[in-house]
């Protein structure tokens, strides 16, 4: 359903740049949706993805910046979709961890 590249991650601070494609016709929502204590940036870099959280289409160019425990998810796409994630697990809101 899709397939994750880690492109750099810091050893002392685990921030991380990672690559995922989603294949054509991947969804997500047998897991739900999901969320974290760290915030991350997302780029769409190619394709589409639609966010049911938001109810919304990310289309490549689309930006986000999620705040520590946004939801996000479940995820669903029907011709592909290659994401850019940048991800922050040493900015963890304690007030937001589960």
């Amino acid at each position: 359903m899709a397939e994750e590249l880690t492109l750099s991650i810091d050893s002392d601070t685990r921030e991380y740049t990672r690559l995922t494609r989603f294949l054509p016709g991947a969804d997500t929502s047998s897991w739900g949706g999901k969320y974290h204590p760290y915030p991350e940036e997302v780029f769409i870099v190619s394709g589409r993805l639609y966010d049911q959280a938001f109810e919304l289409w990310l289309e490549a160019g689309h930006y986000a910046s999620r705040p520590p425990g946004e939801l996000h998810g479940p995820f669903k796409t029907d011709m592909g979709c290659v994401v850019l994630e940048i991800s922050f697990p040493n900015r963890i809101d304690s007030a937001e961890s589960p």
